[in-house]
């Protein structure tokens, strides 16, 4: 697990970095652009990373034993969401740099033994499961900013990569959140690149399938996609889903956040 957590770190910094060189040179049109989210801007978006940062940062920083001051959320996003949209693209450059900054300089010990109390789960998680999680979260709303101004844009490759690892172990359980497979009439098992889909009552991410009903022909940056809702026309060229179900079954499965 402690290979995981490093290779997630390293995601999050490419994913930072890439992003951070794209929107330093914006213009204030081109902020003001469309996301790929479409209820939000090219700012807003950003935003959104930025103030997961500042909040997510806290109780990585706390479990390692840093004392940190605690402001409460509400107060939080209020002030991001009033802030101009190039203050807004300063603050995040600021605080997730502070929040890699904060999880690079954990110790070997420490990224393979500290566990992390989120909030808003049932009981604190293991620190891979609130990397991964972050790497969902930035790896997704990254594509957004980036499609605003390359139609052809995909998620990282490496990203894609480490989150289909994550949703085959420690996040798996965010598909319990993401996935709706009431949508189908019937049980799946989709095959995927390097693993499987499992839809039945619950959705699942395994290693590999012995007979499955459907398969799914595409990068992993597109299934990261589609989990998220993000695999829509004109960002689905060259994936295709033959078998027991079509691309719009799953993409009801999945309707994205």
């Amino acid at each position: 697990m402690s290979q995981l957590v490093d290779r997630t770190i390293t995601a999050l910094r490419s994913e930072h970095d890439v992003l951070a060189d794209l929107i330093s040179g914006l213009t204030d049109d081109q902020l003001a652009t469309t996301s790929g989210a479409s209820e939000w801007t090219v700012a807003q978006a950003v935003s959104h990373l930025g103030s997961g940062a500042e909040i997510g940062r806290t109780p990585i920083a706390r479990a390692a034993g840093e004392t940190v001051a605690v402001e409460d959320n509400q107060t939080i996003w209020a002030r991001w969401d009033g802030s101009t949209p190039r203050a807004q693209v300063e603050g995040f450059l600021e605080h997730n740099g502070r929040w890699l900054d904060t999880v690079e300089a954990l110790t070997p010990e420490q990224r393979s033994s500290l566990t992390v109390d989120l909030g808003f789960l049932p009981e604190p998680v293991p620190l891979v499961t609130a990397l991964g999680m972050r790497l969902s979260e930035v790896a997704n709303h990254s594509w957004d900013v980036r499609v605003a101004f390359d139609p052809d844009a995909g998620v990282a490759a490496d990203s894609a990569a480490v989150l289909v690892d994550l949703l085959a172990g420690p996040v798996g359980f965010l598909l319990g959140f993401l996935a709706k497979p009431a949508e189908l009439t019937g049980p799946v098992s989709l095959a995927i690149p390097g693993g499987g889909l499992v839809i039945d009552d619950s959705v699942t991410v395994v290693d590999h399938l012995d007979s499955p009903s459907a398969t799914f022909t595409g990068p992993p940056e597109a299934l990261i996609r589609l989990i998220s809702g993000r695999l829509k026309a004109p960002h689905d060229t060259g994936v295709t889903v033959e078998g027991a179900v079509t691309l719009d079954d799953l993409r009801r499965v999945f309707p994205g956040f």
